[in-house]
């Protein structure tokens, strides 16, 4: 799968975000770049190899990086884009996603999810709340995304210690990188789905004001319904259950006999979301400076959580009313010469809030968060081959949750690093060296006392680097090797967490006295890309200690933790807990041309994902995905692409605690891409049947798996213009 048929288009960048922000920061994305059109009939993922990577410092093509990387733009982007950043990015290689219903789904990237992935917009964290808890939504619209690249490796470290699991960096046009030619640029899409009833449209422009400025405007509107699904809304484990208790319990208030045959729509999943940004950059021969402010608002509910065991309490369907207001900065300087190449500077600064709504509309919990975040970074001159990045980083976040449900106390979190990428290119051999130091600190403030939460402050400082060369043993073949060490501080939310949480129907319960996590790493990449073909594939391997894992367990710890606030325990429990892990896994894809038929090229595409997690002493690690193949058959031409691809994920039988199995499924999809001017007009109507036959989909990286499903038969319309 993963092609792309005609890479175009430059780079851009996101914005969003309120009152203070700073200067310390660059991002790790250039200026505009354009990689080189694909040859007529050529296979889609032909061209991956001399794809650009513009999320590290250091820019360089797919075959050079270190580590397993997926750049999804263009075609590939509009047919793939969904509603969440999490789905739309769930088709590439080592990605799954945390899929808590149709509107909160985080990436998910191998097995990692949660503090070890960082999700960026043009460099700079989303500034919001999701990686607190699975049901809160992405603060990022890929409605509005021009490229997606999700990055692991060395230069993943060069946004945070966090970013073990790797970086997923959404690029819009923000802040505008370049003067348009004819003076204006304007872009739109337009989507249709069928299985939530799903309505989107967005559009964005940039307008030059004399030689050197341009402004730039855009919006985004997603309005869906309750989501239509391939069977029962509970897995046949839960649903057994339920049947159960309706025996047991005829008369119980709870009905589990119409929970047991709820089907074929997913209660509590509507939503409504819109977006508006407004921005302007001087961009002269030697650099440029722009800002960009953006208002996000959503509403959207979340799937329920049913009781399923007589006399438990009725389950709640909260609603989430999502606001983030966003400033965001960058600059970029040539220097003229010398050891510096070029200096370049990326802010960010963000109000969030949510609030988690009852039924009658009342609001249970509020969720406050300010954050900043900024990074410096000098760009080394090439020099015989040497060249590298080094700066700095710096986060700050102020998190305040409040209701009767509140699980965390108020907190801060501070954290400054300092880092640096350096690369040594001697023609076939080819050497890569990064390292990190992070200080972090967390303070636990509680305004109001309550003998639950820890109340003090924690420090750490980590250390991360990473080693690796890469040797093209054959034309347009390399193969290297990667070793890595890694330290993360542990979150506000795996310290302090002690409450029930109504948006996941969990008590959820951190321990403040966690040491930091520390890995090593080795991971080994082949990549081959010619004429007809391409082929990339990465091996890894991840020894931890101190790892935080959280499961799902009896009562008796949260009830213990309750104790002093004199609180029943009526949810399930879920408790983080620290331990020795391991984790291995191999990712691999490939495409090649069977046949070519007049105007269109005949390609066949594989991918394949395994990932293999243990916690030593305890079991396996929870929410690991399982094997899944996907193979697609595709004619491309310059006005059509018509393809077929199947998607089999297997049974997932390695569970941890009380967490269940899962059963695999098999999804079977089909697009058709028209562009009625060829090339000449990148104007592209994308109409598309997902999960053709369908069937019931379970996600075993989610942790409502067994309540929220996918989505069932879904038929999409998506068009798109570029003038």
């Amino acid at each position: 799968m993963l092609y792309h048929y005609c890479t175009r288009q430059g780079f851009t960048d996101r914005s969003p975000v309120v009152f203070k922000f700073v200067l310390l920061s660059a991002t790790a994305l250039t200026s505009q770049f354009a990689a080189p059109a694909l040859a007529q009939n050529a296979p889609s993922t032909a061209n991956r190899g001399r794809e650009i990577v513009v999320t590290a410092p250091v820019r360089q093509s797919e075959t050079d990086v270190l580590s397993g990387t997926s750049i999804v733009t263009g075609d590939e982007l509009q047919r793939s884009i969904r509603p969440t950043i999490g789905e739309t990015l769930a088709r590439q290689p080592g990605v799954s996603a945390t899929s808590f219903g149709p509107n909160a789904s985080r990436p998910v990237l191998r097995g990692f999810q949660g503090e070890r992935i960082r999700v960026l917009t043009d460099g700079i964290g989303s500034i919001d709340v999701s990686n607190t808890s699975v049901d809160h939504a992405v603060v990022i619209n890929p409605l509005l995304a021009d490229r997606v690249e999700v990055l692991r490796g060395p230069s993943a470290l060069l946004f945070g210690s966090s970013a073990v699991g790797g970086v997923v960096n959404v690029i819009d046009t923000r802040i505008p990188r370049t003067v348009p030619e004819q003076g204006y640029r304007l872009s739109g899409i337009a989507s249709y789905g069928s299985a939530a009833n799903e309505r989107s449209v967005a559009a964005a422009t940039d307008v030059a004001v004399g030689r050197q400025f341009v402004v730039h405007a855009d919006g985004s509107y997603l309005k869906t319904d309750d989501l239509k699904i391939g069977g029962y809304v509970l897995s046949p484990r839960a649903r057994a259950e339920a049947l159960a208790s309706a025996q047991a319990a005829p008369n119980d208030p709870l009905d589990f006999a119409g929970v047991a045959n709820l089907r074929g729509r997913l209660p509590n999943t509507a939503s409504e979301t819109w977006t508006a940004g407004v921005g302007g950059a001087l961009i002269t021969d030697t650099g440029s400076l722009g800002i960009a402010y953006s208002h996000y608002d959503s509403l959207y509910g979340v799937p329920v959580r049913y009781t399923l065991t007589p006399g438990g309490e009725e389950p709640e369907a909260p609603r989430l009313s999502l606001v983030q207001n966003r400033l965001d900065l960058r600059g970029e300087i040539e220097t003229g010469g010398g050891f510096l190449e070029r200096i370049r500077l990326r802010a960010g600064a963000a109000q969030y809030r949510h609030y988690e709504l009852e039924e009658d509309g009342g609001i249970g919990t509020a969720f406050y968060n300010k954050g900043l975040e900024g990074r410096l970074e000098l760009i080394q001159s090439r020099r015989n081959g040497w060249q590298g990045a080094s700066g700095v980083q710096f986060v700050n976040r102020d998190f305040d949750v409040r209701g009767d449900e509140a699980f965390l106390p108020r907190n801060n979190t501070a954290q400054v690093g300092l880092f640096t990428l350096q690369q040594l290119d001697r023609g076939a051999f080819k050497m890569e060296a990064g390292a990190r130091f992070e200080h972090t600190t967390l303070t636990a403030r509680t305004a109001v006392a309550d003998d639950r939460f820890f109340r003090g402050q924690r420090s750490f400082d980590a250390f991360s680097g990473s080693i690796g060369a890469s040797y093209g043993f054959a034309p347009d073949w390399r193969a290297g090797l990667n070793l890595s060490r890694t330290e993360r501080a542990p979150s506000a939310e795996e310290l302090f967490a002690n409450g029930p949480h109504a948006g996941t129907e969990a008590y959820e319960l951190g321990d403040p006295n966690f040491k930091k996590e520390a890995s090593w790493g080795i991971e080994a990449t082949v990549h081959g890309h010619g004429d007809g073909y391409s082929f990339d594939a990465s091996a890894y391997y991840n020894r931890f200690s101190n790892y935080i894992y959280d499961a799902l367990v009896t009562q008796g710890a949260c009830e213990a933790a309750a104790a002093p606030s004199g609180r029943d325990v009526d949810l399930p429990c879920f408790t983080y807990a620290q331990a020795d892990a391991r984790y291995y896994g191999l990712e691999a894809e490939g495409s090649l041309r069977l046949a070519t038929i007049g105007r269109y090229a005949i390609n066949a595409d594989l991918l394949g994902d395994y990932v293999h997690a243990q916690i030593i002493g305890t079991g396996p690690a929870p929410r690991i995905p399982p094997l899944r193949l996907l193979g697609g058959l595709e004619a491309q031409s310059d006005s059509v692409n018509a393809r077929v691809e199947v998607e089999r994920s297997f049974r997932q039988t390695r569970v941890l605690g009380l967490e269940t199995p899962t059963d695999g499924f098999t999804l079977v999809n089909a697009s058709v891409q028209l562009k009625p001017w060829g090339t000449r007009n990148p104007t592209t109507l994308t109409l598309s049947a997902n999960n053709i036959l369908d069937v019931d989909a379970r996600r075993h990286a989610s942790v409502l798996k067994d309540f929220a499903p996918l989505n069932g038969r879904d038929l999409r319309a998506t068009l798109s213009f570029k003038l």
